[in-house]
């Protein structure tokens, strides 16, 4: 039995012992997996780099094999007629679908609570506790988390990748927006919606990064090859001297807030003077408009979410509520209001109402002005200036390569405390992911070890805490590299 296979097989037990945790949405047959693995090992074929790999999918991304819901009842049962363009590369690529991944409702969440199908529960659990696995792509990383599969794609318009990956422990890779090809994915915030991978090592991700990356012509927010040999060339062009010098690594003073916890404080202190101690150079820097991206934020992505989701009347596709939808002159009041979850409705009337009229001046035209000023104050600290500004566009050369801050303020919650909490106190959950993605940045988080001083409860189960590298737009790569490098210094400790 080849090594591959065996791996295989591992992960499809894990998927029937690990399905308490509810990461899975709709899982395939064993047999027919194994046969398709099997075909994959054999395909003599030198491009197919992720040959016999299971790689689970978030289930707002198409594919003609499985359902694709969003985990919205709006969508039961609903089977795309083509699979989306990641798909068909990491099929092209000798890659195996392990099966579709749980999340919020239309990737509206930050704890994998508001779906259908029930909560996506951490793998880490005290005696007493449950807790959360991060939102929206909390199926995929409580999937990669556990073995259930070699890597998972999620999608990320605030730090839907990212903050599950912090809350179980592995890695999770936002890449610049435009990169990786949105067609096939189901749109929350067309501006915003990223196509991401969450693996258990920077090595992994890398290598499903590489493979599904590229331009799409049926995807008009997908970069063109000119933009793309642009970046590589402004990149190259920088020359700088990482591997004799080290890196100049920023350290974000808006982000040191009041609501940090100590374990996050102090693991994120210990992390850059480990840094330090590597070669690299810590400075502070700035990022003024930072305060403003969380309003911002939650007024441009409901805004872009309540016109995507005006498709959803059931008529075309999908569920309608019944025979009597439309009976007294409303074609889908019905449909739409069993279909959708609270969430999803209080984004709908959040967006609509800030496009209306009477609010748009005040509200989306403001949002739009203040993401343009967070581009701006990132674009101001990174020393590679942005590829994509015009070359007479005035920009401010900054004096850092990265900056690293925690992904989330907190350890995970538990799923008891989130009931409790309101709407407003659930999106501070996404404070430190969502700037890079209002400015379209390549973000990963990484678990840094938290030390045994550090830890405030004994009792926790978590030994981890999630911090995130930030780079100027298209340096996706160093983002990459300098993840790979941390985690060396870490397994050599």
């Amino acid at each position: 039995m080849s090594l591959l296979l065996r791996q295989a097989q591992i992960c499809l037990s894990k998927q029937a012992s690990h399905k308490a945790l509810n990461a899975f949405i709709d899982l395939p047959h064993q047999d027919p997996i194994i046969e398709k693995v099997k075909h994959s090992i054999a395909k003599d074929d030198e491009n197919a780099t992720l040959k016999g790999k299971l790689i689970a999918i978030k289930d707002n991304i198409c594919t003609l094999d499985y359902p694709t819901t969003c985990a919205s009842k709006i969508l039961f049962g609903f089977v795309s007629p083509y699979d989306a363009t990641v798909v068909t590369k990491l099929k092209n690529g000798g890659a195996v679908i392990a099966g579709k991944t749980n999340l919020d409702e239309f990737g509206m969440g930050s704890h994998s609570t508001h779906s259908p199908y029930g909560p996506v529960k951490n793998h880490k659990a005290s005696k007493e506790h449950t807790f959360s696995a991060g939102g929206s792509s909390g199926g995929s990383a409580v999937a990669v988390a556990t073995g259930q599969c070699y890597a998972a794609l999620g999608t990320d318009t605030g730090g839907s990748i990212r903050l599950p990956a912090a809350y179980t422990g592995i890695v999770g890779f936002k890449p610049s927006y435009g990169l990786i090809s949105r067609w096939g994915v189901v749109a929350y915030a067309n501006s915003l919606d990223t196509v991401g991978i969450l693996a258990n090592d920077c090595k992994s991700a890398k290598e499903v990064f590489n493979l599904i990356k590229g331009h799409d012509v049926r995807d008009p927010t997908s970069l063109p090859d000119t933009s793309r040999a642009r970046i590589s060339k402004a990149v190259a062009d920088a020359q700088r001297k990482k591997n004799n010098s080290g890196l100049r690594i920023g350290v974000p003073a808006e982000y040191n807030i009041q609501e940090l916890s100590p374990v996050v404080r102090q693991t994120w202190a210990r992390f850059l003077k480990r840094l330090q101690d590597s070669g690299h150079t810590i400075s502070s820097v700035t990022l003024p408009t930072t305060k403003q991206a969380l309003s911002a934020y939650y007024i441009l992505a409901p805004a872009e979410a309540s016109s995507n989701l005006a498709r959803y009347d059931g008529v075309r596709y999908g569920n309608r509520a019944g025979e009597n939808d439309g009976a007294r002159g409303s074609l889908y009041a019905n449909t739409r209001g069993e279909g959708f979850g609270d969430e999803v409705k209080r984004r709908i009337l959040l967006g609509a109402y800030s496009l209306s009229a009477e609010a748009i001046g005040n509200y989306f035209i403001q949002a739009q002005k203040i993401r343009r000023m967070i581009r701006s104050d990132f674009n101001n600290v990174f020393s590679l200036r942005n590829p994509l500004l015009p070359a007479l566009e005035r920009n401010v050369s900054g004096t850092v390569d990265i900056l690293i801050c925690p992904t989330a303020p907190t350890l995970p919650p538990t799923l008891d405390s989130i009931k409790n909490q309101t709407p407003t106190d659930t999106y501070m959950n996404d404070i430190f992911t969502i700037p890079a993605s209002l400015a379209g940045l390549p973000a990963i988080n990484i678990p840094v070890p938290i030390a045994e001083a550090d830890r405030e409860d004994n009792q926790s189960p978590f030994d981890t805490v999630g911090m995130q590298i930030i780079a100027q737009f298209g340096d996706d790569d160093l983002v990459l590299d300098i993840a790979s490098e941390i985690e060396d210094i870490y397994l050599s400790s």
